[in-house]
């Protein structure tokens, strides 16, 4: 679970090709009800238009049970596809792409519309502003007063964050690791502990 790209804001494009306009329109969209939710957003700021095509990668680039796309009446194969391959080429995770096409009355063909409803997302890709998201995994630790501020210094040298702290008998920390990191943290807090101290993952 490496680093990747999310998009920084919601973005679009447009351009018209003979006659048809394409709006290519991408977003944040962490997770599939997300993703359905901008599709239908984008359906009802665009009532009019002939097509609304989509697709989606709506978790980490590598998760494939979070893809998803749609032709809206195209003929198969000739938009929701090969929207998906653009996003899926570009590393890219956590976006939905809507192409709305308001048709102008003069058909384009097969090839015509994948490059239409491709090129479109392609255009959008390359000018997208992003974000990286640096997945992180969270844990529970209980530790001593004494050993509080040792931990803190740690996580901060781990890229980490500590997300609640508990001074009860003794402190209950929750705190979020990159899944890089974690190896690394809990070899630190063995030596450190000499062995007393472990991180118990949350789900």
């Amino acid at each position: 679970m490496d680093a990747y790209d999310i998009p920084a804001e919601r973005f679009s494009v447009s351009e018209e090709i003979k006659k048809s306009r394409f709006i290519t329109l991408l977003a944040h969209t962490d997770g599939v009800e997300a993703a359905r939710a901008f599709v239908q957003q984008v359906k009802g700021e665009h009532p009019s238009a002939r097509h609304h095509c989509w697709a989606w990668v709506a978790g980490a680039p590598s998760d494939s049970q979070q893809l998803g796309f749609s032709d809206d009446g195209e003929p198969s194969g000739t938009a929701g596809k090969p929207m998906l391959a653009q996003l899926m080429g570009n590393n890219i995770g956590e976006v939905t792409a809507v192409v709305v096409r308001y048709y102008g009355g003069i058909q384009l063909g097969t090839g015509g519309l994948v490059k239409a409803y491709g090129g479109g997302v392609q255009q959008a890709l390359k000018l997208l502003p992003r974000q990286q998201k640096v997945p992180m995994l969270t844990f529970t630790l209980s530790c001593d007063y004494a050993q509080l501020a040792e931990i803190e210094r740690m996580t901060g040298r781990f890229h980490g964050q500590l997300l609640q702290t508990e001074f009860l008998a003794c402190v209950s920390l929750t705190l979020a690791l990159p899944h890089a990191q974690v190896a690394g943290f809990s070899q630190n807090l063995t030596d450190f502990s000499r062995g007393a101290l472990t991180l118990t993952p949350l789900d």
